[in-house]
């Protein structure tokens, strides 16, 4: 995994995570949903950097 891609990854996975906790306690469903996804994508740009690297073993 590239280091700018791993970063890449776990900074949206984190603010992915805060902005869905805050929409949760704010009771703002929009703002949770948004979190989520983009937490999601976080964990999709994860997953996509480590099938690489397996392939290139």
């Amino acid at each position: 995994m590239t280091a700018g891609e791993k970063a890449k990854a776990k900074t949206e996975q984190a603010k992915g995570t805060t902005k869905e906790s805050l929409g949760r306690a704010l009771g703002n469903d929009r703002m949770a949903a948004e979190g989520q996804a983009e937490k999601s994508k976080g964990d999709a740009r994860e997953a996509k950097e480590k099938a690489k690297d397996v392939f290139k073993h």
